[in-house]
């Protein structure tokens, strides 16, 4: 008979509002995604699970019901369960690695945009990130594609930039308006990227768990003279992303 750990409570997903059978739904359906388990497979026995994973036997069917409603898994009467489809990959995101590329991501497929506030606010900015501009026009809004979010994103654009256009920058994504403009020059642009997980008004936001992997990203550009133009402050669904870098030998 399998045995939990004491009071029941599994140490791999300790510290987590997010239910253990959604948590470990996430485990498998990575493991489906990866081909670890590739489609035709035969997933080990609910007991070889409960043991690898130290949880009780209906976590396990409450995350093998979950993949099954999800048309990855199959459970076959008296052989087992079978992995019968891996998770849709077409709607990621390629996250570029020059500005321009970035440009003629949201160009050539413009996301709906959903505002959800706006007023004058200052960004968090240290030495390295440049000059701050006198005053700055914030707005937080939702990106979406296909009718699901995919990224949350606070917007730093210094006022005189959001002035030459307002309208543009609060229906359009900030980076293509902001390289069209002929009176803005971009002398130097970066962004750093980091894991996390998502706190309880992202996973609100983006329609996902709490604590689900989340790519952040934290994107400045300047202008010649130093002044940060325009801060991004991106929270990406990691199913979303993929990043590509070209390796010189």
């Amino acid at each position: 008979m399998h045995k939990s750990s004491a009071a029941g409570d599994a140490p791999l997903f300790r510290g987590s509002p997010m239910p253990r059978y959604a948590q470990l739904a996430d485990v498998f359906r990575q493991r489906i995604a990866r081909n670890v388990w590739p489609p035709g497979t035969k997933l080990p026995t609910l007991e070889a699970l409960m043991g690898e994973f130290d949880v009780a036997r209906v976590t396990v069917r409450q995350a093998m019901e979950l993949l099954a409603r999800e048309g990855l898994v199959s459970p076959e009467r008296g052989r087992g369960t079978f992995v019968t489809a891996q998770p849709q990959r077409d709607r990621r995101l390629v996250l570029e690695t020059s500005l321009q590329a970035l440009a003629d991501v949201y160009r050539d497929d413009t996301p709906n945009l959903t505002l959800i506030d706006e007023a004058s606010a200052s960004p968090r900015l240290t030495a390295r990130d440049g000059v701050p501009a006198p005053r700055y026009r914030f707005m937080r809004r939702v990106h979406s594609r296909q009718g699901e979010a995919y990224c949350v994103i606070s917007i730093y654009l210094a006022e005189r930039v959001f002035r030459m256009a307002a309208k543009r920058f609060r229906r359009e994504t900030v980076v293509p308006v902001l390289l069209e403009l002929p009176r803005v020059h971009v002398a130097r642009a970066w962004q750093t990227l980091e894991i996390g997980t998502a706190d309880v008004t992202v996973a609100r936001l983006l329609g996902i768990n709490v604590n689900a992997p989340v790519a952040e990203v934290r994107r400045i550009c300047q202008a010649p003279d130093g002044t940060v133009i325009y801060l991004g402050e991106v929270t990406y669904r990691g199913d979303y992303i993929h990043l590509e870098m070209d390796l010189k030998p």
